[in-house]
């Protein structure tokens, strides 16, 4: 596998054709400067053309080495295959707009992604996929090892992603579930960040078929019981959320659904407010699945190249400085 570890560096390229142009254009203002001036190559027999063009050349090849060893040219020097004993892990995360509840700060669903992204962190080592879900659900990224892309696409988790709100657990469960495929073997988890607010009815029952089918729910709540208005894209004032009759209306975190939802799914519920000592708790649990043997494939370290260029450049740079522009025989005449 080849790379350059510093692509950037190749605008010193540019320096090539506007070193061959500032002398081509230097050559040319001679000639004219000395054609004006008439028959006056024998007052300035010391000047050799070849050596102008010898020093461009090498200058300009300097350069192009020079700009390759700031690039750094990467073999990737070991190609490891290791066997990873995984568990396969989804992460289903409600992005309703009653997760825009901002009665933990800064919101419920700002509050929720940081938790997420520390918990890919703690289970890092695991195959991890996300599932995000309001009125429906969609796989946002299928189980994966790439954590710095998971992290990335749960940074980008919004309300606008889905035109369909509501909280579907069932769909999202649903969905989960179909995605983990059907290899055998290894221990399977869905850890549903959630407020609770579960318009469909079933979820419940929907988390043991999950469990029934070898795949354990767990959940945590984000938001509090006492709850609080949903903010909308009002303009000055801040605007919420209204019912038919112009009420404003109070979404409040259903901790009771979601922990019935866990012990259903064979897991436990948690409190999104309890941070580390949750995500703790969570990684012990996954810990303790049974595991799977994973193959994993990945260049880890990569060889650098740079002195084969560098050290070529700095001896024609040198070269070229040591050169003159006089003709070899000027002195001696």
């Amino acid at each position: 596998m080849f790379r350059y570890e510093h692509p950037q560096h190749f605008w010193l390229l540019a320096a090539v054709p506007l070193l061959v142009l500032l002398v081509g254009a230097y050559w040319v203002w001679r000639k004219n400067a000395l054609t004006r001036l008439g028959n006056v190559e024998r007052m300035m027999p010391s000047f050799s053309a070849q050596r102008l063009w010898l020093k461009t050349l090498l200058l300009s090849s300097g350069l192009v080495l020079l700009a390759l060893a700031w690039a750094n040219p990467q073999l990737g020097a070991k190609k490891q295959t290791t066997i990873q004993q995984a568990s396969d892990v989804f992460i289903a995360l409600d992005i309703s707009q009653s997760m825009l509840c901002q009665d933990v700060a800064p919101s419920r669903l700002e509050l929720a992604k940081v938790f997420a992204q520390k918990l890919v962190q703690a289970l890092e080592g695991e195959r991890i996929g996300l599932v995000f879900f309001a009125g429906n659900a969609f796989l946002q990224m299928p189980l994966s090892t790439d954590y710095p892309f998971i992290l990335q696409s749960i940074q980008s988790a919004s309300p606008d992603l889905i035109t369909t709100q509501g909280t579907a657990i069932i769909a999202a469960l649903d969905l989960a579930q179909q995605s983990f495929g059907y290899e055998p073997g290894g221990g399977r988890a869905v850890i549903l960040i959630s407020d609770g607010e579960d318009h469909d009815e079933g979820a419940v029952e929907k988390a043991r078929k999950t469990y029934s089918n070898g795949i354990v729910v767990f959940a945590v709540g984000a938001g509090t019981a006492s709850g609080g208005p949903i903010p909308t894209d009002g303009m000055g004032a801040a605007e919420y959320k209204r019912d038919d009759k112009g009420e404003i209306v109070l979404t409040r975190l259903n901790e009771e659904m979601l922990k019935k939802l866990a012990q259903a799914g064979g897991g436990r519920s948690f409190n999104i407010k309890q941070g580390n000592a949750a995500i703790s708790a969570l990684r012990r649990e996954v810990r303790s699945l049974q595991k799977r043997a994973l193959e994993v494939r990945s260049f880890a370290e990569f060889e650098s190249w740079y002195q084969w260029f560098l050290l070529p450049a700095l001896m024609l740079l040198l070269l070229e400085t040591l050169i003159s522009f006089r003709k070899r025989n000027s002195l001696s005449s």
